[in-house]
């Protein structure tokens, strides 16, 4: 098909070359790389495909400019982050026709995303300047205790394909904030989102070197030799569990701060007196946002027996009246799915659960045509033999298992390597309360399907990541705690 040309304008205005030391160049020898629509597998755009030492190019800018950034005034850098964030808001429908274009979810659900990710950009603008310390005599009276907190360092970030605005803005704003400069590496797969945002952050006057953006199909040649520069202080990374221990390995070498936001398993309890219909609203949510490609998506739909039925019921109505298709179309609400890897996949995973006795309630595969489509699916009688429920899906598959009491969805719930959220729907408040204490995830929604928030701390337990990202504690993970000790004379 035919880009519109509002398409083939705001596709003409993201650069396509590497951003390093303030500079947009080119890649070593000119390389580039081919940027897909997932709905139409048309080319968007080409860009430049960097080389191991086009990433070490990046950090040596990094480097460069960190010691006046972080003696740069925090009002400064507050209010480059607030001017950063108004400019997205003003081209929110720009920022959103680009993301459903290379990653292809629903306009709306872009917009959406906008407006959360420019959240982290006016979240650390004001966190900026609130780096506290503390002041106090020693218990001995001896000495004044002097708590400082100061930048980590040069940081490198990895962020991954399925939110490629939100996961640079929420690693990119608490690392400026705290005074440190950045390497980001954004997905082979979504890179243009990422790309035209750190043009932005040129426009209202970041300093040169203090952001600076690897686009490339190399990922792990390029990140390797980055992160064992000893110069490199810290790295975040947003994907796979998989991947996450890979890097963390790598990071041991340097004894690196590191945040990984891994993978996710999250159940979906629904108990005998859940509000259904409330439940039912965040199903959709938890699992079908983002067309299931989130690692917050809910993964196992863990219903009591007692409303099961009519749980899966609403469910199957409200899924097979979705409409899908191209996410700039009116009315879409499940867009296509990354690639045709991500389509086999999640196959795999629907034809599995059916071999082993669930039964098909919607959808259960592939759309064939143009684009990477998965019919928005249900399952009901999901065996607790299917691979569907210990494997993250990344999907929009929702598959049904049932429990008779609280102590068996605990079990349930918990069953898993993965910790990263949980959802839990009971009217009964002292047993939210218990589920809070008894569900291994670090974050539960209670009653909706949506916890995402600037203000709040995201992140997991167990192999679901290490460190948080957002609320007060976003800005911990890039600052060190120093202690000086002044004798009382």
């Amino acid at each position: 098909m035919t880009h519109t040309l509002q398409e083939t304008s705001i596709l003409d205005r993201v650069a396509d070359r590497l951003h390093i030391g303030g500079e947009w160049v080119a890649a070593e020898g000119g390389k580039t790389f081919e940027i897909r629509d997932p709905s139409t597998g048309e080319v968007l755009k080409a860009i430049a495909d960097a080389s191991p030492a086009d990433g070490i190019r990046a950090l040596d800018a990094a480097v460069a400019a960190q010691d006046a950034w972080a003696a740069t005034a925090p009002r400064e850098r507050g209010e480059i982050l607030r001017r950063a964030f108004d400019r997205l808001i003003e081209r929110r429908e720009d920022f959103a026709l680009l993301m459903t274009l290379e990653m292809g979810k629903p306009l709306a659900e872009a917009r959406g995303e906008v407006n959360y990710g420019a959240e982290f950009l006016r979240w650390f603008s004001e966190e900026a300047v609130r780096i506290t310390g503390r002041y106090g005599l020693n218990p001995e009276g001896t000495g004044r205790i002097v708590v400082a907190q100061r930048p980590v360092g040069p940081s490198y970030f990895i962020t991954p394909w399925n939110f490629p605005l939100a996961m640079a803005t929420r690693k990119i704003a608490p690392a400026l904030a705290a005074g440190c400069t950045v390497v980001v590496k954004p997905a082979a797969l979504t890179p243009l989102t990422t790309v035209a945002f750190v043009q932005l952050l040129e426009e209202v006057g970041l300093p040169k070197g203090v952001v600076n953006v690897v686009t490339t199909t190399s990922s792990s040649k390029v990140s390797g030799p980055i992160i064992a520069d000893p110069r490199l202080r810290k790295l975040s990374f947003t994907g796979s569990t998989e991947v996450g221990r890979k890097l963390i390995e790598q990071s041991a070498q340097g004894i690196l701060r590191t945040s990984m936001e891994l993978g996710g398993n999250a159940p979906f309890v629904v108990f005998e007196d859940a509000d259904l219909d409330k439940a039912v609203d965040g199903a959709m949510i938890a699992k079908f946002r983002n067309i299931g490609q989130a690692c917050t998506a809910a993964n196992r739909f863990i219903v009591h027996e007692a409303v099961a039925a009519e749980f899966a019921r609403r469910v199957t109505e409200r899924v097979s009246a979705m409409r899908v298709g191209r996410g700039t179309e009116d009315g879409v609400a499940i867009g296509p799915l990354i690639d045709d890897n991500a389509v086999a996949s999640t196959d795999e995973l629907v034809k599995d659960a059916v071999e082993k006795g669930a039964k098909v309630l919607a959808g259960g595969a592939p759309i064939d045509g143009a684009g990477s489509f998965y019919a928005p699916t249900v399952l009901g009688n999901v065996r607790s033999d299917a691979r569907l429920l210990r494997e993250e899906i990344f999907g929009p598959v929702l598959g049904i298992t049932t429990f008779a009491d609280e102590d068996e969805a605990v079990r349930l719930a918990n069953s898993t390597e993965y910790g990263l959220i949980s959802y839990v729907f009971t009217k009964d408040l002292a047993r939210g309360h218990r589920m809070i204490d008894r569900l291994a995830t670090g974050m539960m929604g209670l009653n909706t399907g949506l916890v995402s928030n600037a203000a709040a701390p995201f992140g997991g337990v167990k192999q679901s990541g290490i460190g948080r990202e957002g609320g007060f504690e976003g800005i911990h993970e890039f600052l060190d705690t120093k202690y000086t000790l002044i004798p009382v004379d």
